[in-house]
């Protein structure tokens, strides 16, 4: 899942919005961010499924060992809110750390079983993954869900704030607008290799 965290992050602001948004979106997607540098120095890899087209949405084993592990996602949650929780108080912190564990919730009916309990795979245990990524068509109606969700619960919740005010009605609609497009472009990337 990498679209449907946009719209977990909007939904979110919707209940605390006093969190920024930029936060919340990159705090879904922490996790990923974190892996990145992981990946390019090789300690994290991406191993392809047979069969399937290179680059294809879903079509990589992801030995994500330390990010993505249960036990990793909980310690990068932590790191990231209580940095924020420095920052912008204790509460958005909290809402902050938990947004960015979500990424791990959200990503396990996706990922095939690849995602250790223990970072590096450490005592052997069993890996986790529901593999909905096997079908690209299921996991993007999940996904355009999330992010169409998410979106409306921003805008609703945008609309109360602004109340009567035009100019504050024209910003929500521009960020609601902005995370619907983010949202969706991500999932059409993504597709675009199936």
């Amino acid at each position: 899942m990498i679209a449907g965290h946009f719209g977990l992050a909007a939904a979110t602001k919707a209940k605390a919005p006093e969190v920024p948004l930029w936060s919340l979106m990159l705090a879904t997607q922490w996790l990923d961010v974190v892996f990145v540098p992981l990946f390019l120095a090789g300690v994290e890899r991406i191993e392809p499924v047979a069969g399937m087209k290179p680059n294809a949405y879903g079509a990589g084993i992801i030995h994500a060992d330390y990010t993505h592990s249960l036990v990793g996602a909980v310690v990068l949650a932590l790191l990231f809110g209580g940095v924020a929780g420095l920052r912008y108080g204790r509460r958005s912190g909290t809402v902050l750390g938990l947004v960015a564990f979500s990424h791990w919730l959200l990503d396990l009916p996706m990922h095939r079983a690849d995602m250790p309990i223990l970072p590096g795979g450490a005592g052997d245990l069993p890996r986790l993954g529901f593999g909905l990524w096997r079908s690209p068509a299921a996991s993007a109606i999940l996904e355009l869900a999330f992010v169409v969700t998410g979106a409306v619960i921003y805008w609703r919740a945008a609309r109360r704030v602004a109340g009567a005010d035009p100019a504050m009605v024209r910003r929500a609609h521009r960020c609601g607008a902005a995370v619907l497009v983010v949202g969706l472009l991500t999932l059409a990337l993504n597709l675009a290799g199936a």
